[in-house]
């Protein structure tokens, strides 16, 4: 008798994306002139105090940790799908890049203002939080790499030196409740909460 689990029928494909289902990002950075920069981003994963994120090397985001090698991590709930979709083209440089302004991007200098969101001054870093997100890490920038075989994308990996947390999630002194945490998650381009879709993104092809 076979003790193995017949496999269920799979099909070979390359897939356009592979936003698998990872927790959005509102990532603040501080500009040339001390205003802010927020890029919504959806590629990070954390290991302990060590949170690594991808990201775009013609933005303004990386553009900036370059110069100022710190930022907030702001983690936005499911209830902030749509302004995280309103933010997601526009772009903090100007003029515009080509790439991105034939991809529909515009120039916005105050992110905030346009998405409706608060900025909270930070403790360990000079760039601000977002006080509507309910998980907000001032974080350092310890390394900054891009791969040969894939220019166009950032590899930076940060370190994490201080972490807000809305009141209502924390769980006894040093936890956050999972029950009240209901992360925006970017699944195939689409948004997702711990729930059914809420929305989807403007480049989702499906």
């Amino acid at each position: 008798m076979n003790p193995f689990v017949q496999p269920r029928q799979t099909v070979t494909i390359q897939p356009k994306i592979l936003y698998y289902g990872t927790p959005v990002i509102l990532l603040t950075t501080l500009n040339e002139d001390l205003t802010v920069n927020i890029s919504p981003i959806s590629s990070s994963w954390a290991l302990g105090e060590h949170i690594i994120l991808g990201l775009g090397t013609g933005g303004k985001a990386l553009e900036n940790l370059q110069r100022k090698p710190e930022c907030v991590i702001n983690l936005p709930d499911a209830s902030l799908w749509e302004q995280v979709e309103g933010l997601a083209r526009l772009t903090g440089k100007n003029p515009v890049p080509a790439e991105k302004k034939e991809a529909g991007f515009v120039f916005e200098k105050d992110k905030f203002a346009y998405a409706g969101l608060t900025k909270a001054e930070s403790t360990r870093v000079q760039t601000a939080r977002i006080a509507e997100c309910p998980i907000q890490i001032e974080a350092r920038v310890n390394h900054i790499r891009i791969p040969e075989d894939a220019a166009h994308f950032a590899i930076v990996e940060t370190q994490s030196m201080q972490v807000h947390v809305h009141k209502e999630l924390v769980a006894g002194e040093h936890h956050i409740d999972p029950a009240s945490w209901n992360p925006l998650i970017y699944n195939f381009r689409h948004y997702f909460g711990l729930s059914p879709e809420l929305g989807k993104s403007y480049r989702s092809e499906t």
